[in-house]
């Protein structure tokens, strides 16, 4: 349902096939390292053997004594890219100091790495959460007392943006002969566990939606900063494979939100994962487009109360570990980090450029680099008039340091949070930084 938005006249912008493969790869998020391991898990990392969890609560190590090889969560040897490595020793010992060599540690121990299991508003998910909280999964986001976003703990009324009942075409995932009675309340969940316990991929049910979603925890964070409203229209620039703009539909019901993926391959990974996980009746207010993310400020100028930027990145989880050339390989990517500050940068000024006066921007990835990071929003921030940046110490930080290591980041006002692995809380990467746009 969610892939016929891509093509056709659903599709709100026509694939640009002028543009070279070379530029593909570096202009659809986080096509230049591949699927976020750290957000959406590969069926080899969603188990794990009892024996690797019996390992990490009785060993005291928590690094491998050598670098060459790591054990993988299905047992297997991962080879550790040594080229990779040495940078991140390099920069990282420097800008990060004393956290490095515990982040190190979890970063090249993929068998600690802990996961938060999202829960899917729309589907039916109370035995689910009963065994998690059975197996000693606690919520991350306790709605009691959560300090945040009204929108995450309050129900709001129907939309009127959002029609009771659509009919739709019958699809082989989802039935439609059931007209839907309206919206579920708002209400994002997350289950997380102090042990890093793997809790199983949902399986496949025909007509049938996903009841939850395995993603680092940390991927939370970019959404509950952006704040979304009931009613708001909202892009999601680089949406590919599409957690964060599940986990926004899970916060409020937005009047829109466009899924924006230029890359056709990660594309359709969007669409197979939003299709998974929204009822039809939601193909009205969701939709997916393929337009170069640079410019797509200047062709919606305005368009936007909220734009979510989770950027393509150095992902720092997956980086270390060797691909098909190895080394070579290695340097390689090493080569295309040096580019990505300048692609990040064009693409923040776009997201801006998208917002309406009065709209908020939040700025995302997945890497410690202050490259990346610190310096990509400093240079917007010195160059983009009328916009100015929020604080997100009280708003975030604060309330959820007992679960994430923030770490300062030597700036006054602080440019963004950072999200440091340590053990215990092996969150993150995860940097986010907001911005609003004031005229």
């Amino acid at each position: 349902m969610f892939r016929r938005l891509v093509s056709g006249e659903l599709c709100i912008l026509r694939w640009r096939h002028s543009q070279s493969s070379k530029c593909l790869r570096l202009l659809s998020c986080n096509s230049v390292i591949g699927p976020d391991r750290g957000q959406d898990l590969s069926r080899e990392e969603r188990t794990v053997p009892t024996e690797l969890v019996r390992l990490v609560h009785t060993n005291t190590r928590i690094g491998p004594a050598d670098d060459t090889f790591v054990s993988s969560r299905a047992g297997k040897q991962k080879r550790v890219c040594k080229v990779i490595l040495d940078r991140f020793d390099q920069q990282y010992g420097q800008e990060l100091g004393p956290l490095w060599p515990s982040a190190r540690a979890v970063l090249l121990n993929p068998v600690c790495w802990q996961y938060g299991v999202m829960l899917n508003r729309f589907a039916a998910v109370s035995e689910v959460k009963q065994r998690l909280q059975g197996q000693g999964f606690v919520s991350l986001l306790p709605h009691t007392d959560l300090p945040l976003n009204s929108s995450l703990s309050q129900p709001h009324p129907t939309s009127p943006t959002q029609p009771s009942s659509i009919p739709h075409p019958t699809s082989p995932t989802q039935p439609s002969s059931i007209p839907h009675p309206g919206p579920p309340p708002p209400s994002l969940q997350c289950f997380i566990h102090p042990s890093p316990v793997r809790y199983p991929s949902p399986p496949h049910r025909q007509g049938q939606l996903k009841p939850y979603y395995l993603m680092n925890a940390a991927s939370l964070l970019p959404v509950l900063a952006l704040g979304v409203e009931e009613g708001d229209r909202v892009l999601d620039l680089c949406s590919a494979p599409g957690g964060k703009a599940l986990a926004i539909l899970q916060t409020a019901d937005p009047a829109r939100l466009c899924c924006n993926e230029m890359d056709p391959h990660r594309r359709d990974w969007l669409a197979k994962t939003l299709e998974s996980f929204i009822p039809q009746w939601l193909s009205s207010t969701v939709t997916v487009s393929n337009q170069d993310g640079r410019i797509f400020g200047q062709s919606e100028a305005g368009m936007y109360d909220k734009v979510l930027l989770d950027a393509p990145c150095s992902n720092d989880r997956s980086w270390l570990f060797s691909g098909p050339g190895g080394e070579q390989h290695g340097a390689v990517r090493l080569r295309e980090r040096a580019r990505l500050p300048t692609l990040q940068t064009q693409l923040l000024r776009s997201a801006l450029a998208a917002l309406r006066p009065g709209g908020v921007a939040v700025y995302s990835t997945c890497t410690m680099s202050r490259s990346e990071n610190q310096e990509v929003v400093e240079a917007v921030l010195n160059t983009c008039p009328g916009v100015e940046l929020q604080d997100l110490e009280e708003e975030l930080a604060l309330p959820l340091q007992e679960h994430f290591t923030f770490t300062p980041l030597g700036h006054t006002p602080s440019l963004g949070l950072l999200v440091v692995p340590q053990q215990g809380q092996t969150w993150g990467p995860m940097f986010l930084s907001r911005i609003k746009r004031i005229r």
